[in-house]
């Protein structure tokens, strides 16, 4: 009896394994990873000189890797030993709080905060110093801020970083929307805040800079579900968020140039929507210079925005109150090119980005 069972294992294991190695060696390989947000890596390339270096066999093991059959099976299970078998509470930093996911950002660095720092005062010194126009600056919190410490993951002090920022920042005022967010404005699965619930954040952002805002708009949401960054990081099933937008007419006649190509795109692009990542249908995603035109401005001002991902879903709100905005994201462009762009004199300036990529040591290093 004894003898059959072993036998039965050893044919399963032989099946499962010469089964698993057919599948490996002769699927197609996958090019992307819609879990992981990246792509993946393809067969290397096999030659002397890459067997010789040992390239080849290196590079083939990242690729094995990447492309392993039920590869996202077997990170969820992963993550469930983790967090459920093991009792650990988070997998690679990205842990689930409240119904929420997110990663942990920890410590606070001042040594990434001064990047930023010296970023914004260097665009300052050069382009804004002795001009008329008057500069603000805020600061997002992000998910942690409001998950974190309460649930038992290592965090820092928002308030900490805010008065790192206010003793070593340029004449900029500080404009403090803290308060106006909550954990509930945050999409489940992504580290950005929804678009509709942060209506007050821009009406209080507009007031400091002496703009009153008051346009209507008709939420809309997608039939699409949105698995946001941090679905694919933790590697468990989770319901998916839905996305929405606020509309209005006035968008409909607003003139938007991306200014890497020269050409126009939407406020709001449903192609992008249906692509790796939702929340780039919110003016296309990371670009580094875009100018919105509103010919039906409650006033002739303009605004130029230093901003990150987050403003992507914010500026649409600020739109009523200025003339023109122009949207720069500094980690994307080089700051000698800045000046091709904004002749700046009379604008109200932002800076406002999010306290996950200011203390991100690669954002603006």
């Amino acid at each position: 009896m004894d003898k059959k069972i072993n036998k039965i294992y050893v044919i399963v294991f032989g099946i499962l394994f010469f089964g698993i190695s057919f599948f490996a060696w002769f699927k197609p390989a996958d090019d992307f990873s819609y879990t992981e947000r990246r792509h993946l890596d393809k067969f290397p390339t096999l030659n002397k000189e890459t067997i010789l270096s040992g390239k080849f066999m290196s590079e083939f093991e990242e690729y094995t890797l990447d492309q392993f059959p039920f590869r996202d099976d077997f990170r969820s299970i992963k993550s469930i030993n983790h967090l459920y078998v093991f009792g650990q509470k988070d997998n690679n930093d990205v842990y689930i709080a409240d119904g929420y996911v997110s990663k942990i950002d920890y410590p606070l660095s001042e040594k990434t905060m001064n990047n930023a720092i010296n970023k914004f005062n260097s665009i300052y010194k050069k382009y804004i110093d002795g001009t008329d126009a008057k500069v603000y600056y805020s600061i997002i919190p992000d998910k942690n801020c409001f998950l974190a410490e309460k649930n038992g993951y290592p965090a820092y002090s928002f308030e900490s970083m805010k008065e790192y920022m206010n003793e070593n920042l340029s004449d900029m005022k500080y404009i403090d929307i803290y308060d106006l967010i909550s954990v509930s404005d945050f999409y489940y699965t992504d580290t950005h805040w929804k678009q509709e619930n942060i209506i007050d954040v821009a009406k209080t952002l507009s007031k400091e800079m002496g703009v009153m805002l008051e346009a209507e708009y008709e939420k809309v949401t997608l039939d699409i579900p949105f698995y946001g960054v941090y679905y694919g990081q933790l590697g468990l099933p989770m319901k998916p968020d839905k996305i929405s937008y606020l509309n209005n007419k006035m968008f409909e006649e607003c003139i938007i140039v991306n200014h890497e190509t020269g050409k126009e795109i939407p406020m709001y692009s449903i192609e992008k929507a249906k692509g790796r990542d939702p929340y780039e249908m919110f003016l296309s995603g990371s670009i580094s210079v875009i100018t919105i035109e509103n010919p039906n401005a409650t006033t002739s001002k303009e605004l130029v925005i230093f901003r990150d991902s987050y403003g992507s879903s914010l500026v649409p709100l600020l739109v009523e109150g200025y003339s023109k905005i122009t949207m720069i994201d500094a980690r994307y462009i080089n700051e000698r090119m800045i000046g091709y762009y904004v002749d700046f004199d009379k604008q109200d300036v932002l800076f406002i980005h999010s306290s996950s990529v200011i203390n991100n040591p690669i954002a603006f290093k």
